[in-house]
């Protein structure tokens, strides 16, 4: 069980934001697209996360005027990435052990998608239950 095996259900859509934009502006897109997280980008590449978390974090202590810096000043950098390779049970260990929620999944420096703790969770209960049914088949069987 890998990731890759969750992006080939989930597709390899992710949403991104590029560094210098204003704080407002992201969390718009956030509200717009009913989504938890941002990946960061800057001249193409990945350079950090701006999740829910991190706007409440900056808000807290900075107040109301963060909102017109830029996503750079908020974001969590740099960011924790996976690739399609990387099985499920260390990208939730990972994310367990380091409290984040969303994780970038790279191929060659390429952002190739992005899952949450909740893609993994899902996919990991989803498991469990066919290998139950199997089990039960099995014995049902025999």
């Amino acid at each position: 069980m890998t990731i890759a095996a969750i992006l080939s259900t989930k597709g390899g859509d992710v949403a991104t934001v590029d560094s210098a934009v204003r704080l407002a502006q992201a969390v718009a897109q956030l509200a717009d697209k009913r989504i938890g997280a941002l990946v960061v980008t800057q001249g193409g590449a990945v350079v950090g996360i701006f999740s829910e978390r991190d706007l409440v974090t900056c808000l807290g202590k900075r107040g109301a005027a963060a909102l017109d810096e830029p996503v750079s000043a908020a974001m969590s950098a740099p960011a924790i990435s996976a690739e399609p390779t990387t099985p499920v049970l260390t990208a939730l260990a990972l994310m367990t052990q380091k409290r984040f929620r969303h994780l970038p999944v790279m191929t060659g420096g390429q952002l190739v998608g992005i899952v949450s703790i909740g893609d993994l969770v899902k996919y990991r209960i989803d498991s469990i239950e066919h290998e139950a049914a199997a089990m039960r088949s099995y014995i049902q069987s025999a």
